[in-house]
């Protein structure tokens, strides 16, 4: 038997799922904006109930202007009708500016709860690419149509202030129904049968429903499409980008990309005339908004005819009349608030299921709970036993049955070639990945026993594509505001850096890119890696791993890097992934890695003896280019 939900389209939602994924919103809100529901809160129902009070007073003075126009009680309606509209007008004023104030500082934040998400996520979820993916969409949606996090508060104002001006509406309504027409009125005490005012108050209920369920059959269509807007979206972000970014101008006037970017931004453009919105804003939007429309105008119209005869007929003074059309009016209007505003959380609950997709992503790698060791000695050891691992979502292994031990001290070259499994024996050292068979041990237990980021604390690394940020020079090197000035100055003498931090114009204070500052200094790629190298010097720890560490370095710098290894090494185990072999002669050992296992291990010397070996024929392919 098929459950109700089992019939629901994927654009679409239960009044339940509505209920609890906006609820949850809310609670993320809250904690990285404590307030702002509440100042929306206060604002939205001032402002709903400020026009019931003035409708009000307005009615009786009109009345007894109308009627004995006594002018003890003229002059307290007045002085109370100017009285609250000043003190409302003041409160709504400051309410509204308590409100844009925590809105600002929600829209300030927002972008938090997701960089704070993508800072948890073990590195097998970044790394994937699922992560970065399920965000796109969270801002592509926000951007094509301001949907997920982004409507929640603007909803939260739209159902206070539709309750709040419901209540109020109904609080001047009740006597209108209540107020008989006198006996006098003749054939107009038919306004006085229950029969007639419950069919009145029964086409006014389905006029005020109408109304805005067709408001929300119209608006669903924008759930509808939403996949293709997305898309649209994602498209216009990558291709007007194209024009604009400076790394691709050379590829692009030299291979002309623009023609392919304009092809897809105006084949792939779904807002274009002929693209399915404008088709459903022709046809089923543009009809159920017109119906919807003249809904309201045959409600408003009945209004006006019901309230105008109970006063023709001598149930209320003319004053009244404008209480009256006001209060029902608002009424249908707030309750139509009310259910369009349900109609826009049902389509919302749509996005904000990607929004949990990405914020309930678990974090499955175990943390760990020992410190590690922080020996003055630095004697630690590190060993692979039967390692094996593959990359989630690949049939193949990338690693398989690695064995291999190295202490504190040594030097160690990784060398293979592309797709041997070198960038993944460091991700898993690192612990950025944890192996599916085997264990690694630091000092005979489990690194995953360790405390994480403890245990991550003992490894500096230059990624090879690392990056460095538009801030000064010193805080680039330190990674912090904070920092040892001398300290971030010899580790960038030490990686070769050192004439060119004597010519920046503000030395460790020099802005790096012009992001920020236009006289910010622009650094080659070799001047860029020295820094990053400054940067895993700096940071002092007992390992040290390069990969690829001289790769945008002339052979002059990479001369210069090379023959003072070992005092800028000093004693930190350092490991090398490299393809070029001359960095191999500096080691302790080598291990050469092939299709996912280690094939040969060694120094330089005991190697190259092995005529038959990978490593022998990666040196001779390389030298042949350096002698004659």
């Amino acid at each position: 038997m098929k459950k109700k939900s089992d019939n629901i389209r994927e654009d679409q939602a239960t009044l339940r799922e509505t209920l609890q994924s906006h609820y949850r919103a809310c609670q993320e809100m809250r904690r990285y904006c404590p307030g702002v529901f509440l100042s929306t809160a206060l604002h939205s129902a001032i402002s709903a109930l400020a026009p019931c009070v003035n409708v009000y007073l307005a009615a009786r003075i009109i009345n007894e202007l109308a009627g004995q126009k006594r002018r003890e009680v003229l002059g307290a309606l007045v002085l109370a009708a100017l009285g609250s509209a000043v003190a409302l007008t003041v409160l709504t004023g400051l309410l509204l500016r308590l409100k844009e104030y925590m809105y600002s500082k929600w829209d300030a934040r927002k972008e938090h709860i997701f960089a704070d998400k993508m800072l948890s996520l073990d590195f097998v979820d970044v790394d994937t690419g699922r992560s970065h993916d399920l965000l796109s969409q969270i801002r592509q949606n926000r951007n094509w149509g301001n949907w997920g996090l982004q409507v929640l508060i603007s909803c939260f104002a739209d159902l206070i202030r539709g309750l709040a001006g419901a209540l109020g509406a109904m609080a001047l309504t009740i006597s209108l129904f209540t107020m008989p027409v006198p006996e006098s009125a003749g054939r107009f005490t038919v306004l006085n049968h229950p029969a007639f005012l419950l069919g009145l108050i029964v086409i006014l209920s389905l006029a005020t429903g109408l109304g805005p369920v067709c408001h929300n059959k119209a608006e669903g269509y924008w759930t509808r499409f939403a996949e293709q807007a997305k898309l649209g979206n994602r498209i216009y972000g990558a291709f007007l980008g194209l024009f604009i970014d400076r790394s691709r101008a050379m590829d692009q006037r030299m291979y002309n990309q623009q023609i392919i970017a304009r092809h897809y931004l105006e084949s792939e453009n779904g807002y274009k005339s002929t693209g399915p919105m404008a088709a459903w804003g022709r046809g089923p939007i543009g009809a159920w908004e017109m119906l919807g429309a003249s809904i309201s105008a045959v409600m408003t119209g009945a209004v006006y005819v019901f309230v105008c005869l109970k006063a023709w007929a001598g149930a209320f003074g003319v004053g009244s009349v404008t209480q009256y059309v006001g209060a029902v009016t608002a009424l249908a209007q707030n309750i139509s608030l009310l259910i369009q505003t349900m109609g826009t959380m049902k389509a919302n609950t749509v996005f904000l299921r990607t929004t949990y997709a990405f914020l309930d992503i678990p974090g499955a790698m175990y943390q760990g709970s020992l410190s590690t060791e922080k020996r003055a000695d630095r004697e630690y050891e590190v060993e692979f036993k039967d390692v094996s691992f593959r990359y989630p979502g690949s049939e193949s292994w990338a690693l398989r049955h690695v064995n291999m031990k190295f202490k504190v001290g040594r030097k160690m070259a990784v060398v293979g070639e592309n797709g041997s499994g070198k960038t993944t024996f460091i991700k898993l050292l690192c612990r950025l990945y944890d192996p599916q068979e085997g264990e690694i041990l630091l000092n005979g237990i489990d690194i995953r026993k360790y405390d994480y980021r403890d245990y991550m604390d003992i490894f500096a690394v230059v990624f090879q594509d690392f990056q460095l940020i538009a801030q000064p020079l010193g805080e680039n090197v330190a990674g912090s505001r904070e920092y040892d000035r001398d300290r971030a100055e010899k580790a960038l003498i030490d990686a070769g850096f050192g004439e060119r931090l004597a010519a920046m114009p503000h030395g460790l204070d020099t802005m790096l890119y012009k992001d920020f500052l236009e006289d910010g200094v622009e650094v080659s790629g070799g001047e860029a890696q020295k820094i990053a190298i400054a940067r895993a010097l700096y940071r002092n720890a007992p390992f040290i791993i390069l990969d690829e560490p001289t790769a945008a370095l002339d052979p002059v710098a990479e001369a210069e890097i090379y023959s003072k290894f070992n005092d800028i090494v000093g004693d930190k185990t350092a490991i090398y992934i490299s393809h070029r072999l001359s960095s191999c002669k500096f080691c302790d050992e080598i291990s050469v890695f092939h299709q996912g296992q280690v094939i040969q291990q060694g120094s330089h010397e005991e190697l190259l003896t092995d005529e038959e070996g990978k490593y022998y024929a990666f040196w001779n392919a390389q030298a042949r280019y350096y002698t004659g």
